[in-house]
C-alpha cells in the first residue's frame, strides 16, 4: 500500500476508524465526516504525510493532498478500514443539512450548473480556435463557416434544454420531462429572444403578455426543472398507477409550460436580467473600482465555498454579450495568490518544505487553488492579503486593458487558449498574470521579516 503511513496518521487524527462515520473525495481534497468532532486532533491533522493543507467547513473535516494523489490516499483507507462500519447515505446530504440557507441555495446551484461545465469549456475553446484560424488568415466558406457555427453556438443556444435537464434530475424528475420542456422554451415556433432584442422580430401577443422564446436563459430553466419534477412527484401522490404514463406526463408538461409561458417566466427573465446587469455594472464601476474589488476578493469567495455561483452570472454574460470578464477576472486573483505562495516559499530556508509549498501551488497554475490556499496562504493573513492586493492590480490591469474571454470553465494557463485569436489579446492576457503574480511576490517578499516567523 503506497500510503500506508499517511492512513495510519490519517485515522489518529480523527480519533480512530470507530469515528470515521462517511468518506468520499473530490479532485483535490479528501472530505469525512465524524461521529464526534471533539475526537479529532488538529495539530496532528496537519502534520499527516503528504498533505498540503486541513480545514473544517460544513460539517466536513477536508484534508487537501491534491490532483491525483487524493484519489490514492481515498482507495488506501478504504482497503484498510471496515466500510461495513460506515454509515448509510452519502456526504452530499449529510453536508446538506449542515448548510446555512446560502450556501444550500449556492450548492443546489453548482449541482445544476456544474455538469453543464464540461460542454461550455469545449463550445469556448472551440470558438477559440475559429478566432486563432481566422487570425493565420484563413478564409472560411459559407459552409464551413456554417458548419463550424454549430460547433461553436450549439451549446448556448439550447442552454436551457440543459439547465432544465440538469435541475429537473437535480430535484427528482423525470430528466427526459426536463429537456422536453426546455426544448418547449426555445422552440421555432416562438420569437426568438436574441431576434427580439435585436429589432429583427416582434413577441408574440398572447392576452396582453409579450411572449418569447429563451435563448440564454438560466433562471427560467432552472425553475421550469424545479415545477416539472415536482409537479410529476405531486401527481404521483394521486394519479392511479394505470394511468401514470399517460396523465403525469401530460399535466407536468401543460402546467410547466403555461406557467413558465405566461405566469414565472416573464417575471423571472426581467429580474434575472436586472440582477445580472447590476453585477456587471458594480464590476464595471467608474476607474475600474469594480474590477479592482473583485480581481482581488475572487479567490476569498473561494474559500467561503460561494464562488460556484459565480458561473450563473458567466453564463448570462456569455448567452447576452458572448463575452466573460469574470474569465480574466478569476485568473488575476489566481495569479496575486500563486504569487504570495511563491514569495512565501522562497522564504523557507528548509528545502523540503520549501518544495512542499511549490508542490501545494503548481496546481493554481491549471485553476485548482484549494491546496494553495488552504496549504499555504492561509497560514498567514499578511500572505493572503498580499494575494488579494496581487489580484487587485491585476484586476486594474484588465480594466485598462478592456480584456474579455469568448467561453468560461478554464483559467489561468488552459485559459490562454481563449485568447489565440490574436497575439495582442494573448500578450494582454500574460501581462495581467504577470502584473498580479509580481506585485503579490514583492509584497511578501518585501515583508520577510515578519512572514517568516509566522510560517
Amino acid at each position: 500500500m503506497k500510503h500506508r503511513q499517511t492512513v495510519e496518521q490519517l485515522l489518529a487524527a480523527i480519533g480512530g476508524q470507530e469515528n470515521l462515520k462517511l468518506a468520499e473525495h473530490c479532485a483535490t481534497r479528501l472530505r469525512l465526516i465524524l461521529h464526534d468532532n471533539n475526537k479529532l486532533n488538529k495539530d496532528e491533522a496537519e502534520q499527516i504525510q503528504g498533505i498540503k493543507g486541513y480545514f473544517y467547513s460544513t460539517g466536513q473535516h477536508q484534508f487537501v493532498f491534491g490532483t491525483g494523489t487524493v484519489n490514492e490516499v481515498y482507495q488506501d483507507l478504504l482497503s484498510v478500514i471496515d466500510q461495513n462500519k460506515l454509515a448509510e447515505g452519502d456526504i452530499k446530504s449529510e453536508v446538506y443539512q449542515n448548510m446555512t440557507p446560502v450556501q444550500k441555495v449556492v450548492r443546489t446551484f453548482a449541482d445544476i450548473l456544474v455538469p453543464l461545465i464540461p460542454a461550455l469549456v469545449t463550445t469556448g475553446l472551440l470558438m477559440g480556435l475559429r478566432g486563432f484560424l481566422v487570425e493565420l488568415g484563413l478564409e472560411m466558406t459559407p459552409e464551413f463557416a456554417t458548419m463550424f457555427g454549430v460547433l461553436t453556438d450549439t451549446a448556448f443556444a439550447f442552454l436551457p434544454v440543459l439547465i432544465a435537464y440538469s435541475a429537473s434530475k437535480k430535484f427528482g424528475g423525470n430528466p427526459i420531462m426536463g429537456i422536453v420542456i426546455g426544448l418547449m422554451m426555445v422552440a421555432p415556433q416562438l420569437p426568438n429572444a436574441y431576434s427580439v432584442g435585436s429589432g429583427d422580430a416582434e413577441a408574440l401577443n398572447i392576452f396582453g403578455i409579450n411572449i418569447v422564446a429563451y435563448q440564454g436563459s438560466i433562471f427560467p430553466a432552472i425553475i421550469a426543472g424545479w415545477l416539472i419534477a415536482k409537479i410529476e412527484q405531486w401527481c404521483r401522490t394521486w394519479v392511479p398507477k394505470m394511468m401514470d404514463l399517460v396523465v403525469t406526463p401530460f399535466l407536468s408538461l401543460l402546467i410547466t409550460f403555461v406557467t413558465i409561458i405566461f405566469l414565472l417566466g416573464p417575471v423571472i427573465q426581467a429580474v434575472e436580467h436586472f440582477v445580472i446587469n447590476g453585477i456587471v455594472t458594480l464590476i464595471e464601476a467608474p476607474l475600474g473600482l469594480g474590477y479592482i474589488v473583485f480581481g482581488g476578493l475572487q479567490q476569498a469567495i473561494v474559500v467561503t465555498g460561494l464562488h460556484h455561483s459565480i458561473g450563473v452570472i458567466e453564463l448570462s454574460l456569455l448567452s447576452e454579450t458572448g463575452r466573460n470578464v469574470i474569465q480574466p477576472l478569476t485568473t488575476a486573483s489566481m495569479a496575486g495568490q500563486f504569487g504570495a505562495a511563491i514569495g512565501a516559499a522562497f522564504l523557507v530556508k528548509d528545502a523540503v518544505r520549501r518544495m512542499n509549498m511549490i508542490n501545494a501551488s503548481v496546481p493554481t497554475l491549471f485553476g485548482i487553488t484549494e491546496p494553495l490556499l488552504f496549504g499555504v496562504n492561509l497560514r498567514s493573513l499578511r500572505i493572503f492579503v498580499s494575494g488579494i492586493i496581487g489580484g487587485a492590480a491585476g484586476g486594474l490591469v484588465t480594466y485598462l486593458m478592456h480584456l474579455t474571454a469568448p467561453g468560461m470553465g478554464i483559467t489561468f494557463i488552459p485559459g490562454l487558449l481563449f485568447y489565440t485569436e490574436s497575439f495582442g489579446l494573448l500578450l494582454n492576457y500574460l501581462i495581467v498574470i504577470g502584473v498580479s503574480f509580481a506585485v503579490a511576490f514583492v509584497l511578501v517578499q518585501a515583508q520577510r521579516k515578519y512572514i517568516v516567523d509566522e510560517i
